[in-house]
């Protein structure tokens, strides 16, 4: 598209005739005009390179940004097929310089050495390289999370690796610098970063969603949420707390000389063969900073609704609901129901070739083809309510709003869904119908409410049965009518199946998840009970009638088909009563 600048006498790339990247990127149509004029105020405010402002804000994947810099430069992109199986010696240069400034040398040949660098333009970095070496440079560009994780493979053991993201952060941080200093030290040791590396590959084999680190009194307490479920894991020496969090925070881009109030980061790590995404949030506590990282795991999310454990008569009527053209269609439940999931599924049913579908996301969590997604950013302004002002004037035709927090928001949605709009998006509420007060609560004339929403998704995630050593028993009859499962169970059945353990299942009788639904369709009877004023407990009612199954009802019938375990459901349930 341009042409290649001529590399410079020291090996680096030369400046004067290229383009801005965020002009590359508009003049391509990879980018719209105010999509930049957002990432340059966002920049301003991070004071980040602006490539990485767009990987952060949701606009660009990080392979949409190296190819873009790669036209810009000039210069070939290496991805991890391009990286050397074993360390490459360059004479002259030191194991640390290399992890220090994050240069991966590709291979030495002909009097010159290749090297995959994220930020070849620097042309001290070249320079620097040409003189140590006595060698001509070729640098090539990488995707800096790559680029890491190759570091990492290659020289890890003795030595840090990853230091170079944390050096160009604290170098703004006001604060004593031999603090600094000492924290980065302990993050780099070889023993906390082998700690590190093996407690986030872990998850792997554990399937886990969550990793907990919290300091105590009595140790370092590492556990590992497994299907929904915490699970102890082991017991670091307290000695270790500073160096693991601060190892965490480096990977995280964070501020390791802030001890004293909450942060959130994301790491992408690349493990046994899995790409990972891991959310990370600290917390200070009384023994230190406890540290949670959720695990977005792309090769194991599953978008396809027929796999996510909807009965055929729920899903049928969920399918109208969202091939409707406007309307509402709200998701409920608490944290971790798989509500987010649910959204990105629906969006995939749909067709992003004929519509033009727009996302606000805080963050945003996977990325969806022919989706465009928005991160919500409210240090700069970028709130839920602004992003979806400014997505009014995009001419979308469906609508995903990560989550209804705010009057403003609902009243919003309810506006575009009225416009012909298709709007989907999350409450926390533990009932379906309690979205519908919920909405009231906010602030949502009751004529708006029965105008807009189509219905309500409630769910919950529960446990599957291990396939390999569940084993059936016989209910006695009291307990199958006390459960209501006599409902569901073939005539003179009591026999159910519960959970026992073996080694595939780490001896937890469970293993994978599935869920269940209470869908709450709009329906006349529905409209005027809610006109009428209806409480959640008469609405509640109403939908019954209409022929809404609860969430335990529709537990119950995964319990008879052997899916899961009557405690299993109760478990999940309890709060919801049988219905």
């Amino acid at each position: 598209m341009n042409a290649q600048p001529a590399p410079a006498e020291n090996g680096a790339v030369a400046v004067a005739s290229r383009p801005r990247l965020g002009e590359l990127l508009v003049r391509s149509n990879r980018l719209s005009n105010r999509d930049l004029e957002q990432a340059l105020a966002a920049q301003q405010e991070m004071g980040d390179l602006i490539g990485r402002v767009l990987v952060r804000l949701g606009l660009l994947s990080e392979i949409d940004v190296a190819r873009a810099l790669s036209e810009q430069l000039g210069i070939p992109l290496a991805q991890t097929p391009d990286f050397p199986d074993e360390p490459v010696e360059v004479p002259g240069v030191s194991v640390d310089y290399l992890l220090a400034h994050a240069v991966l040398p590709l291979r030495v040949a002909d009097g010159g050495v290749a090297v995959a660098m994220a930020t070849p333009q620097d042309p001290f970095l070249t320079k620097a390289l040409r003189l140590a070496s006595s060698l001509s440079v070729e640098p090539w560009l990488a995707i800096e999370s790559e680029l890491q994780s190759a570091l990492e493979r290659l020289y890890a053991p003795p030595d840090e690796v990853d230091e170079d993201e944390g050096d160009g952060f604290l170098g703004a941080v006001d604060g004593d610098s031999e603090f600094i200093e000492h924290l980065k030290d302990l993050a780099s040791e070889a023993p906390v970063i082998r700690l590190v590396n093996q407690i986030i590959s872990r998850v792997i084999d554990l399937r886990a969603s969550d990793i907990h680190i919290e300091p105590f009194e009595d140790g370092l307490h590492i556990r590992y949420r497994v299907d929904g479920v915490l699970q102890d894991a082991e017991l670091a020496d307290s000695g270790l707390a500073a160096a693991v969090t601060s190892r965490i925070k480096l990977l995280a881009h964070l501020n390791i000389a802030e001890r004293r109030l909450p942060q959130d980061g994301r790491i992408k790590n690349r493990v046994k063969g899995h790409e990972l995404d891991l959310r990370v949030s600290t917390l200070p506590t009384v023994h230190g900073e406890s540290v949670v990282m959720r695990v977005l795991d792309r090769a194991s999310i599953r978008l396809d609704l027929e796999d996510m454990g909807f009965a055929p008569d729920n899903l049928a009527r969920y399918r109208e609901l969202i091939d409707r053209p406007h309307g509402i269609l709200l998701v409920t439940g608490p944290t971790g129901s798989g509500k987010t999931t649910t959204l990105y599924a629906s969006l995939a049913k749909l067709d992003s070739a004929a519509l033009k579908i727009l996302t606000v996301e805080d963050p945003v969590e996977y990325q969806l083809e022919g989706v465009n997604q928005v991160q919500v950013l409210p240090q700069i302004g970028m709130t839920f309510a602004h992003a979806l002002r400014s997505i009014l004037r995009q001419d979308p035709d469906i609508i995903m709003i990560g989550e209804m927090r705010d009057t403003e928001t609902a009243q919003i949605a309810v506006q575009s869904a009225l416009t012909g709009h298709l709007v989907l998006s999350t409450l926390h509420t533990n009932t379906a119908v309690g979205a519908i007060i919920r909405l009231e609560d906010m602030g949502v004339e009751r004529y708006l409410i029965t105008s807009s929403v189509n219905g309500v998704l409630s769910q919950r995630l529960l446990r599957q049965l291990c396939p390999n050593c569940k084993e059936a028993a016989e209910l006695p009859e009291a307990a199958v009518r006390k459960a209501g499962l006599d409902r569901f169970m073939p005539p003179d059945s009591r026999t159910v199946q519960v959970a026992r353990g073996c080694p595939a299942c780490k001896h937890t009788g469970y293993r994978g998840r599935t869920s269940i639904h209470e869908l709450f369709v709009m329906d006349d009877a529905a409209h005027q009970a809610i006109l009428a004023g209806a409480d959640a407990t008469t609405l509640h009612q109403v939908a019954r009638k209409g022929g809404m199954l609860t969430l335990y009802e529709d537990g119950l019938r995964k319990v008879a088909a052997g899916i899961t375990s009557l405690d299993e459901l109760l478990r999940v349930t309890q709060d919801q009563g049988n219905g």
